[in-house]
This record gives C-alpha cells, structure tokens and sequence, in this order.
C-alpha cells in the first residue's frame, strides 16, 4: 500500500463529516421521537426498570467496561477505516439507498453467523474456545426479559466483535464497490446503532404493530440461550435458515 494511493483515497473531511452526522442525526432522531406522548411514555417505564438494574453491583461495571470498548472499536472505525470509503462524492439517490441496505444486509448475515454459531455454540462443545464466547454472550443473556439498559449490559469482548462486525462490513463494502457516499453510511449507521438498542426496549404500545414485534422477539431470544432469532437488524435469515421462534 503505497503512501500516494493512500493519500488518495483517505477523505478525512468525510470521515469527520460521518461522526458529526451520526452524532447529531442520532440527538435530533431522539429529540423528536420522544416528542411523540406515547413513546414518552415508554421511555419512563424502561427508565425505572434501568434504574432498578442499575442499583445492583454487576450493572454499572460491566457496562462502563463495554462501553469503553465500544468507544475505542468506534475510534478505529470513524479515524482510520471510514476515511477509506466514504466520500461527498454525488450518487444516486437509488445507489444511496441500495448502499445502505446492503451493508445492513450483508453485516446482519455476518451477525447472524456469529451469533448462532459462536455466541451460542452448544455448552458442552469440546472446543474451548466456544465455551469460552458462550461465557461471553452469557453476560448479556442475563437479562431474561429486557430493558433498555441491557442493550449496554454486554461484556467487553462481544461489544467488541459486534461492533468490528459492522465497521469491516462497511469497509470491506467500500473497498469492493468503490466507496459509499458519507450520508448512506450515516444512516446505516444510525440504523444498526437504534436497533441494536431498540431491540432490547419493553415496548408494548396499542397501533404500533412493527415495533412490538421486533421488541417481541429479542425478548423471546432472552427467554434462554436455546432461543432462536440470532439477526439483529432483520429476522430474514432467521426465517430464511429455520431458526425463527
């Protein structure tokens, strides 16, 4: 990798264009979702509950460890690895939004895999070190029936691969298709950030019909660590490959 292609191809200014527009979009989506009285109104539930499983001593630890790591894995992505594939370059609007599903796509079939086949690799597998990622998901799969805070009860080392899952994806894409615009990676971003979370929220809210199925599921995948549903941003491959509860 010569220093001149590099140069070439590494946008900086896109790279922090990215942070920017993840960090703002992702206040202002907030700031306007709870705009709406309903999803207030679930917001204060899982906040007393988040603050019940706050007060016992594993909580705060482990999430501030799992956070740290996420901060760092993040650090890499925004510093190092977006710049290579992210540009202000003008596409498309179709191509913008053919780059964003693909990427959501193409990492949850990856999630997917890791999910069923590392995180939940039978307990009694003579390969140490798949018990040794079952331990690591059991961390997370305390939680029997979630609430918001569990999306950050995760241990440092699954925070980790999780989140390379998704940066590599991008930039693995990038690299294959000729980079993305910076704003389709924001948004998928955003996506695969607010899902991860949502999924985890006690949702359960008359007319809102998508949302309590999704929220449903994980929780069905917390009920034990012989559930289904091993997708994060869709279930498609979980329907696609038998493994849909």
């Amino acid at each position: 990798m010569s220093v001149e292609w590099l140069s070439s191809v590494y946008d900086w200014k896109a790279g922090i264009a990215l942070i920017v527009m993840v960090v703002a979009l992702g206040k202002f989506g907030r700031w306007l979702v709870f705009k709406v009285p309903a999803f207030q109104g679930v917001r204060e539930q899982n906040r007393a509950l988040d603050k019940e499983r706050l007060g016992r001593d594993k909580y705060p630890p482990m999430i501030k460890r799992s956070i740290r790591a996420g901060m760092w894995t993040n650090l890499a992505f925004f510093f190092v690895m977006a710049p290579l594939v992210v540009s202000f370059e003008p596409r498309p609007l179709w191509r913008g939004l053919f780059d964003i599903v693909l990427i959501l796509m193409v990492y949850d079939f990856f999630y997917y895999l890791t999910h069923r086949f590392l995180f939940h690799a039978a307990h009694d597998s003579r390969f140490a070190v798949l018990r040794f990622f079952r331990r690591v998901h059991a961390v997370h799969h305390q939680a029997r029936d979630p609430s918001h805070i569990d999306a950050f009860y995760v241990h440092p080392v699954e925070t980790t691969i999780g989140q390379l899952l998704f940066h590599f994806t991008v930039l693995g894409l990038g690299l294959a298709v000729g980079g993305f615009h910076v704003v389709s990676v924001a948004i998928a971003s955003l996506v695969y950030i607010q899902l991860n979370t949502f999924n985890h929220v006690k949702f359960e809210l008359p007319g809102y019909k998508v949302l309590n199925w999704i929220s449903f599921k994980h929780h069905v995948h917390h009920i034990d660590m012989q559930k289904g549903n091993y997708a994060t941003i869709t279930l498609l491959y979980d329907k696609l490959f038998g493994t849909l509860d």
